[in-house]
């Protein structure tokens, strides 16, 4: 028998360093929301103990390397699990993009795999082993449009996002989230934390509110070591967006508007200079 997960993908609408932390980690603030643009998972379980994991693009890893055969190797190992599991992963979200793509792919499996095996997980189970495995992992258990704190392991559900079309553009650029945040000096930036406000405007469904107040402190680091990402932004405002952001420590750089039309006219614009872009809706 086969069960399939959806993966939705994640977008920042804000991202707040608050401090770097007495563990080396930071503090961080953030406002995430779903987008419906999703990787699909399939299941089949397996009588022999072994993890199994395949993948429609043939330069992801498939071994320990990757987060879908850590989680399973995790819930084995936790719940002293001897039946193995077979995965195949149908990619939609493109990878290494500050989109959460293989967080959401682990919480998929979680979720799966708290079904398929009778688990019975709490949310907050499926967040603590999540979390040994990214710090993405936890909000894509939840979903939704949530306020996320901590290192991204508190995660607090707030109002959806108001409805609209987000057109994301992702050059062919290599972003290490590790490297970012190892250069970011947050005691320089030069930056109001905007997530609270951004909250407060959706929790009142004042789009307008959250689309003047979107905001990212990574982009000091990531647009000074790649000048093209500052390009792309302000290239996606000329267009007429409403709002836009960076997502996650980049490079997908994020647009948002209410009308289609407009959505879909920087959509084409993008496409002749930027290698992947997609203009997709948020989710409820």
């Amino acid at each position: 028998m086969e069960w399939i997960e959806r993966a939705p993908a994640k977008i920042n609408l804000t991202l707040d360093v608050l401090y770097r932390r007495a563990d080396d980690y930071h503090e961080l603030e953030m406002i995430m929301s779903s987008v419906d643009l999703a990787d699909y998972l399939t299941f089949t379980p397996l009588k022999e103990d072994k993890i199994e994991v395949f993948t429609n693009k043939a330069f992801l890893p498939v071994d320990r390397r990757n987060h879908v055969y850590q989680i399973i190797k995790l819930v084995k190992e936790h719940y002293n699990i001897q039946e193995g599991m077979r995965v195949e992963i149908e990619k939609k979200i493109p990878v290494a993009a500050g989109l959460g793509g293989g967080s959401t792919d682990a919480a998929a499996a979680l979720r799966a795999l708290n079904r398929i095996w009778k688990l019975n997980m709490s949310v907050q189970e499926m967040i603590e082993l999540g979390m040994q495995v990214g710090t993405d992992v936890p909000y894509s258990i939840v979903g939704g449009t949530a306020f996320v704190s901590g290192r991204g392991e508190i995660v607090t559900p707030i109002n959806p996002m108001p409805s609209c079309w987000v057109v994301l553009a992702k050059p062919r650029i290599s972003v290490s989230t590790k490297t970012v945040f190892r250069a970011l000096e947050v005691e320089r930036l030069d930056y109001i934390p905007k997530s609270r406000i951004v909250a407060d405007a959706i929790e009142i469904g004042d789009y307008k509110g959250m689309v003047d107040n979107l905001s990212n402190a990574l982009e000091a680091v990531t647009f000074e070591r790649h000048p093209k990402l500052r390009q792309l932004s302000e290239r996606m405002e000329r267009y007429g967006m409403d709002g836009v952001t960076m997502s996650g420590s980049g490079p997908t750089i994020i647009g948002f508007s209410q009308n289609y039309s407009r959505a879909k006219r920087v959509y084409n614009s993008l496409r002749g200079f930027c290698e992947e872009v997609y203009i997709t809706r948020t989710l409820k």
